[in-house]
């Protein structure tokens, strides 16, 4: 358990600084079962290709200074500005242009995964589930 603990705790600051870069419905889901390659996803919309990519940077920056100099294992996306995803292993985030976030609706693969509770400053109350809540 304190390895998915290190992620979540991973997940929470790679939440913050996409909302500190004004990206939208950031959510997390606990996907250990129906994935076993990863235990964590973290999806984040942006309103524009620079977004997309400033909120990618900030993550990975926050993970790097604030993680134990932690940094993805792949980056995919950078060039198109349409998405970024970054793997860290354990768990993978995934910048989306809201565009193409509307069209994807990734968060339907894992509406029966548990919620991660992001512990955001204006995180809406939810009755969900939440791994990791304090």
């Amino acid at each position: 358990m304190p390895a998915v603990q290190d992620s979540i705790d991973a997940i929470r600051i790679a939440a913050a600084a996409a909302d500190r870069m004004k990206a939208t419905d950031i959510v997390a889901f606990d996907v250990t079962e129906p994935l076993a390659i990863t235990d964590l996803m973290m999806i984040a919309g942006a309103s524009n290709e620079r977004q997309v990519l400033a909120v990618a940077e900030e993550i990975e920056k926050d993970l790097y200074l604030k993680d134990n100099k932690r940094q993805p294992r792949s980056r995919e996306g950078l060039t198109e500005g349409q998405w970024v995803l970054l793997d860290y292993g354990d768990f993978v985030i995934h910048v989306m242009h809201q565009e193409s976030r509307d069209f994807y609706r990734l968060e339907r693969l894992w509406k029966d995964c548990p919620n991660i509770d992001l512990q955001l400053d204006h995180a809406r109350d939810t009755a969900e589930e939440t791994v990791g809540a304090e």
